[in-house]
């Protein structure tokens, strides 16, 4: 379903693991670059952005729709912590 760039309220959800949860892809990440020299790096971690755009101008129900879409597919509150703004869309 296509939408007219620029029209509605975008929303950014952010995504990441908690730091208690063991992140096994920052931890590769995190060794290779210490192989490539970049030995004073401390910590790595990884999260995924998404971008989410309602038709419409109501910026509440564009986070209460985003919410939902996070209770339900994006993330979980066991293992995740997540981020929710309103950007320019």
């Amino acid at each position: 379903m296509a939408t007219e760039p620029g029209v509605g309220i975008s929303v950014e959800v952010r995504v990441e693991l908690r730091p208690q949860v063991e992140d096994a892809e920052a931890i590769s990440i995190q060794k290779s670059l210490a192989l490539m020299g970049l030995s004073r790096l401390r910590r790595v971690r990884t999260a995924r952005v998404y971008t989410l755009t309602f038709a419409g101008k109501d910026k509440s129900g564009a986070l209460r729709q985003a919410r939902a879409a996070i209770d339900e597919l994006l993330a979980n509150p066991v293992v995740h912590q997540v981020d929710v703004r309103v950007v320019p869309s």
